[in-house]
């Protein structure tokens, strides 16, 4: 029998948190001791109630026995600090072009203020994170991105030259399991660094994959703003395979900014990640639903 309290106890919210934890515990034993690796970014990182709900349930996902590894965002900070700074920003493709200026600014807000604030939200939900970059251990070696677009009056391809925009070559990743075999949650900013030693600003999605496909992780949580993938008739469609993803966009069912990051989850699948989630990070608790429930809330990628 458990300890009286002065505290009256409702029998029915009591059988509710009984009947939740007998339905979670077969998951709790698929995933003891997996790596999931969760990008965080969107309004969800924006919203404080959100952000220290996301806080708590990667804390629980360390204390119930799985790897949590974070990997956020940051474009509304930076774009924050950059109109503070008077430091106008272009897009080409969704991807800002970086100069020389404006990369430092990138790794102050990512390397540091974001960075720091998400790694706060998990350790004071009880679980001890840490936040580093890329550029840590050499961690996320990087390049030049590069990008092409044909001009439509000429019909010529041009080179589209981004600056410090980069994309990862190799993931070093002893530091990240120097971190979690010692008890601790790393978050990851997805800053990287060149052979030369320069500093490239790269998509948070893009290093996400990276990192759990070189960590051959369990599972790719890609927290967004809508609720996955949708069909033509804007229904969510539960599951996809690796060939349904290309057939999709094929057909224009999966289009604009959705294309990179089904891409980005396919890449990760091919690399080892038994299975990649797209879904809300707006939906209070998702990491959660989407790991010990039947029926997650998004769209899983998979072979």
């Amino acid at each position: 029998m458990t300890e009286t309290s002065s505290f009256a106890v409702d029998p029915a919210a009591a059988t509710e948190q009984a009947r939740v934890l007998a339905q979670a515990l077969p998951f709790l034993r698929r995933y003891a001791g997996a790596t999931v690796v969760v990008k965080y970014g969107g309004h969800a990182m924006g919203e404080e109630h959100l952000a220290e709900q996301f806080g708590s349930d990667i804390a629980l996902l360390k204390q119930v026995g799985i790897n949590p590894v974070v990997v956020h965002g940051g474009g509304p900070q930076i774009n924050a600090m950059l109109k503070r700074l008077a430091i106008q920003s272009t897009f080409v493709d969704g991807l800002r072009v970086t100069d020389a200026a404006m990369v430092e600014v990138v790794e102050m807000v990512l390397a540091g203020t974001v960075n720091k604030y998400v790694a706060g939200l998990i350790t004071k939900a009880g679980a001890l994170a840490v936040g580093i970059c890329g550029k840590d251990g050499a961690m996320i070696r990087a390049r030049k991105l590069t990008r092409t677009k044909v001009d439509p009056g000429s019909n010529i391809e041009k080179v589209l030259d981004l600056g410090f925009v980069g994309e990862p070559v190799g993931v070093d990743v002893r530091v990240i399991h120097a971190l979690t075999g010692g008890g601790l949650v790393p978050v990851i900013a997805p800053v990287g660094v060149g052979a030369d030693g320069q500093t490239y600003n790269i998509n948070a999605d893009t290093v996400a994959a990276a990192v759990a496909g070189a960590l051959n992780a369990t599972r790719l949580l890609m927290l967004t703003d809508v609720p996955g993938v949708l069909d033509k008739d804007k229904k969510l469609i539960e599951e996809l395979s690796l060939t349904d993803v290309q057939a999709r966009i094929d057909d224009g069912t999966i289009t604009g900014g959705m294309i990179p990051k089904v891409e980005n989850c396919v890449e990760a699948v091919r690399q080892g990640v038994k299975g990649a989630v797209i879904l809300d990070g707006r939906v209070p608790h998702a990491c959660l639903l989407e790991l010990f429930t039947e029926a997650g809330p998004g769209t899983l990628i998979k072979r």
